[in-house]
């Protein structure tokens, strides 16, 4: 039996909205899980950049772990404390999109910054994490790299990445390559900037405390690296300026007036 057009339109619309209601209510109903293995895939990265936590399974512990040791905030990109974004809502460094945050204006985004705390003194900071983004071979690549409490040290990294070339690009996630920066410096002895840079070609030889050994057949997923340390050491610089003039104040040593302390007990005993 021929249906009439008037008949297939109504039907094909109703069909349409039925379905896209089913999608959208799926959606719904999914959108707290998703978010939520979101939360912890980040939170295990950001752990992994200064600890070994490939023991840990059950997620719960994880996220406990993670909310002991680890404070964050938000930066301007003078390291000052960010609270608001520009339509002025409150800035949560977890909350933010590494890869929408990547596409706003260099001097206007909000830069997250986490702090790994000392598990006896809570007011210790051991280790500074920089959330980075940038693009690799085929698409985007990201990573968390730990700086020591000197913020030059680099105590570990946690790379990611959408689609490198598997055994090539996409060894940046294996922990031969991402134990190739722990100890390297960012800054030189004149506290130039320097970063650390992937060299290229993987020959095994000694480098400088400014370069690591490169993977064979990845030469442009290693550039891509490079740039993306180099931008993002420099988007936190101001901030790592500061944070350790202020350590340099406190570390100072202020001398003890001894003399005059014991030539005030003496004239007590003369007395």
């Amino acid at each position: 039996m021929q249906q009439s057009n008037t008949y297939i339109l109504v039907f094909s619309a109703v069909l349409t909205i039925i379905l896209g209601g089913l999608l959208s209510g799926a959606n719904q109903f999914l959108k707290p899980f998703q978010d939520k293995q979101v939360e912890l895939d980040t939170k295990k990265k950001i752990l992994g950049a200064v600890m070994d936590i490939s023991t840990i399974e059950d997620p719960n512990a994880i996220l406990a772990l993670y909310d002991e040791r680890i404070s964050s905030t938000v930066l301007d990109i003078n390291g000052d404390v960010m609270e608001k974004d520009e339509k002025g809502n409150a800035l949560v460094a977890e909350k933010i999109d590494f890869q929408k945050n990547h596409k706003k204006d260099i001097q206007t985004r909000p830069y997250p910054i986490f702090m790994f705390m000392n598990e006896s003194n809570k007011e210790q900071v051991d280790a500074y994490i920089i959330p980075m983004f940038g693009a690799g071979l085929w698409d985007w690549i990201s990573g968390f790299v730990a700086l020591e409490s000197d913020l030059n040290t680099v105590k570990g990294v946690a790379f990611d990445h959408k689609s490198e070339t598997p055994g090539l690009g996409a060894r940046i996630t294996e922990e031969g390559v991402k134990a190739r920066y722990i100890g390297k410096k960012i800054f030189d002895e004149q506290g130039t900037l320097q970063s650390v840079s992937m060299v290229k070609g993987e020959k095994g030889d000694p480098l400088d405390e400014h370069h690591i050994d490169g993977m064979s057949g990845a030469t442009l997923t290693g550039k891509g690296v490079n740039a993306m340390l180099s931008d993002y050491f420099g988007y936190y610089s101001k901030f790592i300026e500061k944070t350790r003039n202020a350590s340099a104040v406190v570390a100072e040593p202020v001398a003890e007036p001894v003399a005059e302390a014991q030539e005030v007990e003496v004239v007590e005993e003369n007395i």
